[in-house]
């Protein structure tokens, strides 16, 4: 079992870090630091976290069920959909699949991105023994299509805040795309930014889910706040 590197948020989910919940759904705001679904490492994963504030605040003895709809890397904060039923999870799945659930995630970086917006597409190979994803400006064996919209939104002391649209959703995607802009997250050493972060996290955060409910047919715009870590949230201000 490989030795967990990260400061673990604390175990417990309450009631703040819930952003949306109904019958059906359930979205959490991710603190940096959390892993979605179980891994080598042993630390706890969310999804149990989840589970367990779902069983306690609805007295179920048995456990509660939680279908996993799509993942965050760890080093990242921001909101997460999960599913509380069978058929839930099976719809927003396809929502997934079809690309009709719209991302808009936030990066800082310390470099003006140039241009200040467009469209990005590389090819990603991911080594799964290394974790790390490889850019490719053409198809290459292996690879995958990967592409996503960017706009510079706000500048503040020397940080720029950049809106990212994924349009695909691979591995590490965001991280690496922006790299190849010469724009590396903050904190990310694995893709270019010259240091970590103490805490492990980067500069990445998933702003808003925004879909039709699969159940009640409605609009929903799930937005989550930025960490209140003395740094991220003086972003806020440009937010909309």
């Amino acid at each position: 079992m490989r030795q967990s590197q990260f400061i673990n948020p604390p175990s417990d989910i309450t009631a703040k870090d819930i952003l949306y919940e109904d019958n059906h759904l359930i979205a959490v705001n991710k603190r940096a630091g959390d892993i979605v679904q179980v891994d080598e490492t042993g630390d706890e994963p969310l999804d149990e976290k989840v589970k367990r504030y779902i069983a306690q605040k609805y007295n179920k003895p048995n456990g509660a069920f939680l279908g996993v709809v799509h993942r965050l890397d760890r080093p990242v904060s921001g909101v997460i959909l999960f599913a509380k039923t069978s058929k839930a999870l099976e719809r927003v799945n396809e929502l997934f699949k079809s690309r009709d659930m719209h991302k808009t995630y936030w990066a800082v970086v310390r470099n003006r991105p140039v241009p200040e917006s467009g469209n990005l597409v590389h090819w990603l190979v991911k080594n799964q023994q290394k974790n790390v994803t490889t850019p490719h400006i053409r198809e290459v064996a292996g690879s995958q299509r990967a592409e996503l919209n960017y706009k510079l939104i706000g500048e503040l002391n020397g940080y720029y805040l950049i809106e990212i649209d994924p349009i695909t959703g691979r591995p590490h995607q965001i991280r690496v795309q922006l790299s190849t802009l010469g724009c590396p997250i903050v904190g990310d050493n694995k893709y270019g930014y010259p240091r970590g972060s103490l805490k492990k996290s980067i500069c990445l955060h998933a702003r808003q889910l925004q879909f039709i409910h699969p159940v009640k047919k409605g609009p929903v715009a799930i937005l989550a706040p930025l960490p209140k870590d003395g740094f991220w949230e003086k972003f806020e201000v440009f937010g909309h």
